[in-house]
């Protein structure tokens, strides 16, 4: 017989607790494989696909482009066994009644306290019981649903009311997905709702009652555009809404303080001309980013504090014998800050090429959120914007952010005679609850020292 299994949208990184649909790649109807990619989804950290966990026919769609879905919902329901044999023909009405069961029509009390709905028989009356969860990092199980009964004639597939997980002890109101939309884009409560459908399903008519609106109501949240008052209007969502937080978390958590620093970066320059017509070089975007991000993991060795965190629930500051390099990346979705692991184990070629690949890939938005997070220090390149310096706020986590300026030629005094020069401001933010003000300059200071002059790098 059919065999239907509801696919819950999975936690895809540590302590995520919401996802945005943005594009489904199948549609009822659709033959799907296992690990075949059917949705793609933007979490708070990055876009990621979702590959089916079966093999089967997709049933229904639960969940729409553009809605917003909460980790364990639902969000497609695929017949895993469609060339199963039908079920049983459900008894004739009176034969039930006289076997004392019911026929399971819709709307209609079940044995158990249950109420027959569009599948299987909703939710049980009384307190609801949900078996402890583990643990175990995997996303959450499938939920099967039972199919339903088929009358004696053929009839048509069936459809899935799509309701989220219920909390424990929690009363779910019935809806179809685009309902549900429609009473969060107008503030309504379905909790506070009487449905009208069938089973005491809540449909669209309900919500526009409860608000007295029409029926293109939700078109104000989407509709960006207001022509009266010459305004726009996007909701805070995804990466924005992530990235939001975690400023608002660090700037009133963590105690910042900014050194600045001048720097002629001549030399840097010069040796990058030579290395890039160098054979070994060949192919390779060498950037100013790749000298800083050498000069960074190399001064973090003479200055561990900035790269090391302030735990204050274990009351710990965590030195870390590694560095994940992080490099925010300015993306159509909003800021990002990947990270490059082990980068003090790179050569400078090697951190070049890491360098590229990562710009490439939050570009196009596939960063993973696995490659942003765990972190040890920044550095932001606002000099690719043509901005001179800035006063970056610190990653939730990080002891550390160095700003990269703009390279300009400017006048410089060299040997007492003023030379044009290449010349680039740095910035550094730091926790003083973990860097004191001599490390903070100290650690400044020295990648300064090997931007003006990379031959300092081989007394490290």
């Amino acid at each position: 017989m059919p065999q239907y299994k509801q696919f819950p949208l999975p936690d895809t990184a540590e302590g995520l607790t919401e996802a945005e649909i943005l594009t489904w790649h199948v549609k009822p109807g659709d033959t799907v494989t296992v690990n075949q990619i059917i949705v793609e989804i933007e979490t708070a950290k990055a876009a990621v696909e979702l590959p089916c966990p079966w093999a089967g026919v997709v049933t229904e769609l639960l969940a729409e482009p553009g809605q917003t879905v909460e980790v364990g919902v639902p969000i497609i329901t695929i017949d895993t066994d469609p060339g199963g044999a039908a079920a049983p023909a459900a008894p004739a009405p009176a034969a039930a009644e006289a076997n004392g069961t019911s026929s399971g029509k819709i709307g209609e009390e079940m044995p158990g306290g249950r109420i027959a709905t569009l599948v299987g028989y909703g939710p049980k009356s009384g307190a609801a019981k949900r078996r402890a969860r583990k643990d175990t990092g995997a996303a959450p199980a499938a939920a099967v649903v039972a199919p339903p009964a088929p009358a004696p004639a053929p009839a048509p597939a069936p459809v899935v009311v799509a309701a989220p997980v219920q909390a424990p002890g929690g009363y779910v109101p019935l809806a179809k997905p685009p309902v549900r939309k429609l009473a969060k884009d107008l503030g309504v409560d379905l909790h506070a709702l009487t449905g009208s459908g069938p089973g005491g399903v809540i449909t669209r008519e309900d919500v526009e009652t409860a608000v007295s609106a029409p029926a293109a109501a939700p078109a104000a949240a989407t509709s960006y555009v207001d022509n009266g008052t010459r305004e726009r209007r996007v909701p805070i969502k995804g990466v924005r809404k992530a990235t939001a937080q975690a400023m608002v978390d660090s700037a009133f958590t963590a105690p910042h303080v900014t050194e600045f620093l001048t720097v002629d970066v001549t030399p840097m320059m010069e040796l990058r001309a030579r290395l890039k017509n160098a054979p070994e070089f060949r192919g390779v975007k060498l950037t100013p980013l790749a000298f800083c991000a050498k000069a960074v993991v190399l001064a973090a060795r003479r200055t561990p504090d900035v790269n090391a965190t302030w735990d204050a629930a274990a009351n710990e500051i965590v030195y870390k014998d590694y560095v994940h390099l992080g490099i925010a990346a300015a993306t159509p979705r909003g800021l990002v800050v990947p990270k490059v692991r082990d980068a003090d184990r790179m050569s400078l070629k090697e951190l070049a090429i890491a360098l590229d690949e990562l710009a490439t890939v939050a570009r196009e938005g596939k960063t993973s959120p696995a490659d942003m997070m765990n972190g040890t220090i920044t550095i932001t390149n606002v000099g690719v914007f043509g901005v001179d310096t800035g006063t970056p706020i610190l990653n939730p986590g990080e002891s550390a952010i160095l700003a990269l300026g703009a390279i300009r030629d400017m006048p410089w005094v060299v040997d007492g005679e003023i030379k044009v020069r290449k010349i680039c401001q740095l910035a550094l933010s730091f926790d003083h609850r973990v860097v004191d003000g001599q490390q903070g300059s100290q650690f400044l200071a020295d990648v300064g020292a090997l931007l003006a002059e990379p031959g300092i790098a081989m007394t490290y």
